[in-house]
Order: C-alpha cells, then sequence, then structure tokens
C-alpha cells in the first residue's frame, strides 16, 4: 500500500504440482476477512524445476517434468470424474436410478470451480516446453488459464497469440537463479504486446517486494515496452485477467475508488505515491 499497490493476488508457492487456491486482497485492512475481493480467484499449479527439485531431493514422485504433468492430470481426471458423479446423484435423485452421493473428496472440491468454469488455472511456467504442456493440460480439461511467469513466451509469441494465451510476466529484478531462466529477458513484455498478448506484470513477491512493480514496468518500458501498455500491465490487464475488472483495474463510475496520486511519472525511480486511497478512504497522505 505504501508504494501506490492496492490491490493483489496472493497465494501459495510453486513447490507442488497443485499448490491451492489463490485469493485477491485489498493492501490495507485490520482484518483479512474485509479485505478480500475474490476468494478463490484461481488454482496455482506449478511446471518445471520447482516440483522437481522439491521432492526430487526427497526421491519421491514427482521428480521429472513428465510425472509433474502426470500428477496434475491425474488430479484433474479425479476432479472430473467426482464432479460428474455429484451433478448426476443430483438428477437422478427422487428417481429409481442410483443416486448416491461421492464420498466427500476435499482435494477435488477444491477444484470444482476450476473444473466448471468460474476461475483460472494460473501455471507456474517458465520454459517454453512446459508452457505447452501447460496449454495441452488446459485445452484437454477446458480449463481456463493463464501462464505465470511465461519467461521464454518470447521465444514462441506467434503460438501464444494463436492459443489466445494470457501471461503473468515475471519477476523482472531477479537473475537467472534456475537454468530454465537462461531466456529471461527485459523485452519479453514488449514482445508478448506485439503479439497482442493480454499480460501482466508481477514481482514474485518476496523474490522482489511488491513495492518495487512500479519498477519492474519501467524497466519493460527501457527495454522498448510502449508506457502506456506498462500501465495497463499495473492496472487494467491484471483486473482483467483475475476476472475483477468489474470493480478495479480503472477509473470509472460504479467501481472501487482506488487511486494513488504520485509526485511524479510512477515509473520514475524518484517518484514517490503520495496520495493512496483504498475503497474511497485515504489510508495514506
Amino acid at each position: 500500500m505504501e508504494a501506490g499497490i492496492t490491490c493483489v493476488a496472493t497465494g501459495p508457492g510453486s513447490a507442488n504440482p497443485i499448490g491451492g487456491q489463490f485469493a485477491v486482497i485489498k493492501t490495507y485492512g485490520r482484518r483479512i476477512d474485509d479485505m478480500i475481493i475474490r476468494t478463490p480467484a484461481s488454482i496455482k499449479f506449478a511446471l518445471g524445476e520447482n516440483p522437481k527439485m522439491c521432492y526430487g531431493n526427497k526421491n519421491q514422485m514427482p521428480e521429472t517434468r513428465m510425472a509433474t504433468a502426470a500428477v496434475i492430470r491425474d488430479s484433474l481426471r479425479k476432479a472430473k470424474k467426482y464432479n460428474d458423479d455429484k451433478i448426476k446423484a443430483k438428477e437422478t435423485a427422487g428417481t429409481d436410478e442410483p443416486s448416491d452421493e461421492p464420498d466427500y473428496d476435499m482435494k477435488s472440491e477444491a477444484l470444482l470451480p476450476l473444473i466448471n468454469g468460474e476461475i483460472k488455472a494460473h501455471i507456474h511456467a517458465h520454459r517454453a516446453d512446459d508452457i505447452f504442456t501447460a496449454i495441452r493440460l488446459s485445452k484437454e480439461f477446458d480449463l481456463k488459464y493463464t501462464l505465470v511467469h511465461c519467461t521464454e513466451g518470447h521465444l514462441i509469441a506467434e503460438e501464444l497469440a494463436e492459443e489466445n494465451a494470457h501471461a503473468i510476466v515475471g519477476p523482472i529484478i531477479c537473475d537467472r537463479s534456475k537454468p530454465e531462466m537462461k531466456n529471461l529477458e527485459l523485452k519479453n513484455a514488449k514482445i508478448l504486446s506485439e503479439a497482442g498478448i493480454l499480460f501482466a506484470l508481477t514481482t514474485d513477491h518476496p523474490v522482489a517486494p511488491i513495492q518495487y512493480l512500479p519498477y519492474c514496468a519501467a524497466l519493460t518500458v527501457k527495454a522498448g515496452l510502449d508506457m502506456y501498455e506498462a500501465f495497463k500491465a499495473l492496472t487494467i490487464n491484471p483486473a482483467k485477467i483475475l476476472n475483477i475488472d468489474d470493480f478495479v483495474g480503472s477509473l470509472e463510475a460504479g467501481k472501487h475508488a482506488d487511486m494513488v496520486l504520485y509526485s511524479d511519472n510512477p515509473l520514475n525511480i524518484l517518484s514517490n505515491a503520495e496520495i493512496v486511497i483504498i475503497d474511497g478512504k485515504i489510508v495514506k497522505n
């Protein structure tokens, strides 16, 4: 909030193939229950090195990329069958057909909003092959999805545009900490933008603290991204990706009154968020 970030999507990390549910919250308040805009907002999945490293060190599945995809596919198939069985039980209730409800399954239950198209899958993927795996899995189960990190998106921007993929790009203020990030490029956002791909920017907090988000946008502009597109990647684009653009993301009648007054261009590293307003209330002055 101090830096002018009024709303964030937050949730589990990327150690597990399926991490759990994300929530969208305001960054000011005394009680988290009152700060929530939407929950669940998405389901976090992870491909690539993170699950491999986490479970490989324990000599447990999934130790490979293939196994990670298999774990995700198996869980989605179970959730789909669980959903189908619940629907069938409801439809056959009161008839001569058997109508037993399936035993309650907390893991499958958590995936139902995703299976039913109410929320998206947010899929951690850096490398191009992992990105394509994310797309294949999403198409197999008819999931709405967003590619998180999308580090090698600039290498396959044409294919992503054909798929009408959405992306959350970042972190940008970081090093190439893993082999799968060897093609990290500041021009990634520029190339995705020019391909017509809806994208937002992330610091991947706490990899880079969230207050440095405007500086990440500034670096993408330095690398060639149009400044207006960079502002959209901090405001309306993430709101659209999270399906909360009816509430936040732009200044329009009927939306939440979240506004920030900066001392200069927000992308100027010397600029400060002088006044921050969340839900019509001045929270920093």
